[in-house]
């Protein structure tokens, strides 16, 4: 059989006993293991009809007996050229059409990334944001197990079929240190400060895939990182807001307790004085004191009573920059 023999140039006469050399040239063009060989007809004679219906059945050149040495050489020399250009372009068909199936891959598989990057920014949890990651992940026909460490004493791991196997957390244990990429046969661990992720069906039949999809996975860990970092700065952030809101709360009862003391004060104060008063006026008349010692008694009561009524007017004035830094803190708590 011809595809034995696998000859890059067949020389074919035209006219042969059992079968001419046209149909000859159809089966091998027919026949995919043999259409990519080239056929030159060997005639007696040339003319334009036979020529042409040699072209027509697949033959790529047509020399004419008797023919010289070295006409034979000069066309073999131009099939050969033929033949090299063929090959060139060939391959050049073959690598366009790969590269643009791989940028194709591509796009899509970008596009699929930029809408989980629009997805997980609307995520405020970490089981959420763990979870959308494995279905990423899984979108790219990939099994992947997660390990996030927004709690040290505590991480948190995700998968689409139950929890992370004891081999599998005692991994991520040893390698969180270790470097960003390990490869082993068709898995991978993906190593950052507060992520590690071990992807277990690696395409490895399809290298440029491989390449494609590893790095895919490095970026899709990375923005992951960075929501993760933002979702415990906001929680942060909330647990200080909820710690100030207590701390300001405390304080404006303390204040609005010691306001009460002061007017309760206050109070008491008055009605001291009142009881003084009402008792001097029912006992001194009958003392048996001179005006002089009278008039010094109630000037020293009056005295005393302005001197009350002063420290009632800071006290006033405490009440008012007790009511000021009330007012501050309330403000603080509405934002």
């Amino acid at each position: 059989a011809v595809e034995d023999f696998a000859p890059q140039v067949i020389l074919l006469d035209v006219s042969m006993p059992q079968m001419n050399g046209y149909e000859v040239c159809r089966k091998l063009k027919a026949n995919p293991s043999t259409a990519h060989i080239i056929v030159m007809f060997v005639s007696a004679r040339g003319t334009v009809e036979e020529r042409m219906e040699g072209y027509a059945v697949g033959a790529e050149d047509y020399i004419v007996k008797p023919f010289g040495h070295d006409e034979l050489k000069s066309k073999l020399k131009i099939l050969n050229q033929v033949l090299i250009e063929k090959e060139s372009l060939e391959q050049q068909v073959e690598d366009a059409t790969s590269t643009a199936f791989n940028a194709m891959a591509n796009s899509s598989e970008m596009g699929q990334i930029v809408n989980y990057i629009e997805k997980i920014g609307m995520i405020n949890n970490t089981k959420a944001l763990g979870e959308a990651l494995v279905h990423c992940l899984k979108s790219f026909d990939l099994q992947s197990n997660v390990e996030f460490r927004a709690n040290l004493d505590a991480p948190e791991h995700f998968t689409l079929n139950g929890p992370c196997s004891p081999i599998v957390i005692e991994l991520f244990d040893m390698l969180k240190h270790k470097g960003r990429l390990h490869e082993f046969s068709h898995r991978i661990l993906v190593n950052y400060e507060l992520i590690s992720l071990l992807i277990l069906n690696m395409p490895d039949h399809d290298p440029d895939k491989h390449g494609r999809i590893r790095d895919h996975v490095c970026f899709i860990v990375s923005v992951t990182e960075q929501q993760l970092r933002a979702i415990m700065t906001r929680a942060a952030l909330e647990l200080q807001q909820t710690k100030l809101n207590d701390a300001i709360t405390m304080i404006n009862g303390k204040f609005h307790g010691l306001i009460e003391l002061l007017n309760e004060n206050r109070k008491s104060n008055e009605a001291v004085f009142k009881r003084l008063q009402e008792e001097l006026e029912d006992r001194i008349p009958s003392m048996g004191l001179d005006e002089d010692q009278e008039v010094f008694i109630y000037q020293k009561v009056d005295q005393t009573i302005q001197n009350s009524v002063a420290r009632e007017e800071s006290v006033k004035g405490v009440k008012a920059a007790f009511h000021e830094i009330e007012q501050d803190l309330s403000t603080l708590l509405k934002k």
